[in-house]
């Protein structure tokens, strides 16, 4: 088969959003391309539908299970449109022959920046004063400096190094655990690596940047929480799966944590009646992460570009399976 003879699922809800070029690129490479119009990652169910006599798949964060793919017939890659493949049965896509690759590295911006952006929101507590003085107030609200604070990266991937660099302007002292860190990064930018238990005894604020995998799946439980330095904030810009909501409520109910602010949750988007939403020293957004213009349009081009090699029998840049 021919890559102009090819149908392609595009889910991703952002795919194209700052450059049509893609879309455009697409329409003149292959047969047919079918768009996700619901607004939102698609259930196993609504795939079974949709992958019938599809080829190629740049996939959100969609529900890609074995029954899934057993209703795909023809398709040959699976180009996900991001760095997770949690989501994706890759010993069920292996069993098919089915290629899957990912985009590292294209959120690794967009992400750091959001991190920063939560952790000067919730240390100033400026959504609260945004919204009081709407009402009219004019509050006397006192906040956090991050100038002379420990900021603590649990993570020393992509996305951390690129929020300790942004973090050195801001006159604070960064500490950072990861079991391969980058030592000479470290060192050139000022950070000083520690073992995970110091990193929870001493940072002031604690920001995740861990991929979803078996051994983070729950890994900041009770426990976890309780080694932290009293008083802290968290942020997490990761994946939800890797909290405890529960152990973080009760941290933050009892005072032990100051502040938390969460990019993610266990289930997205979490239901209204959860308790988190609720606490006024939580911050709350809806895994925006990656949603920036550059982001998006580098998420896009990994993709598609990858998507395309595979149907055209070439080998793509960032296979997974």
């Amino acid at each position: 088969m021919t890559l102009k003879a090819c149908r392609l699922l595009v889910t991703a809800t952002s795919y194209g959003k700052h450059d049509p070029a893609l879309k455009a690129l697409l329409s003149e490479r292959v047969a047919d391309v079918v768009y996700n119009t619901t607004g939102k990652p698609l259930s196993s169910r609504q795939l079974q539908a949709l992958l019938p006599g599809v080829d190629g798949y740049i996939a959100g964060l969609d529900e890609i299970d074995a029954a899934a793919l057993a209703a795909a017939d023809r398709l040959s890659v699976i180009s996900r449109y991001g760095v997770g493949v949690d989501n994706v049965d890759l010993g069920a896509a292996r069993a098919r022959g089915i290629v899957v690759t990912n985009t590292p590295g294209a959120n690794t911006v967009s992400v750091a920046e959001l991190a920063l952006g939560l952790m000067l929101a919730l240390l100033r507590r400026i959504p609260s004063a945004v919204d009081a003085t709407r009402r009219g107030e004019w509050p006397r609200l006192s906040g956090v400096t991050l100038e002379g604070k420990t900021v603590g990266l649990l993570g020393f991937g992509a996305i951390g190094r690129q929020l300790a660099v942004r973090l050195a302007g801001f006159s604070c002292r960064v500490l950072a655990h990861d079991p391969v860190p980058d030592e000479g990064f470290a060192a050139q930018h000022g950070v000083l690596l520690v073992t995970r238990a110091e990193l929870l005894a001493k940072a002031d604020i604690l920001s995740l940047h861990l991929p979803l995998l078996p051994e983070t799946r729950g890994l900041v439980d009770a426990d976890f929480l309780a080694r932290l330095k009293p008083g802290a904030f968290l942020v997490n810009t990761a994946r939800g799966e890797i909290l405890d909501e529960a152990a973080l409520l009760g941290a933050l109910r009892s005072g032990r944590l100051a502040g938390a602010a969460l990019d993610a949750f266990n289930e997205e988007p979490p239901s209204p009646a959860n308790p988190l939403l609720a606490l006024p020293q939580v911050l709350v957004t809806p895994h925006m992460g990656a949603h920036a213009d550059s982001a998006i349009n580098a998420m896009g081009w990994l993709a598609t570009r990858d998507c395309l090699a595979v149907l055209a029998g070439e080998p793509p840049k960032y296979r997974v399976v």
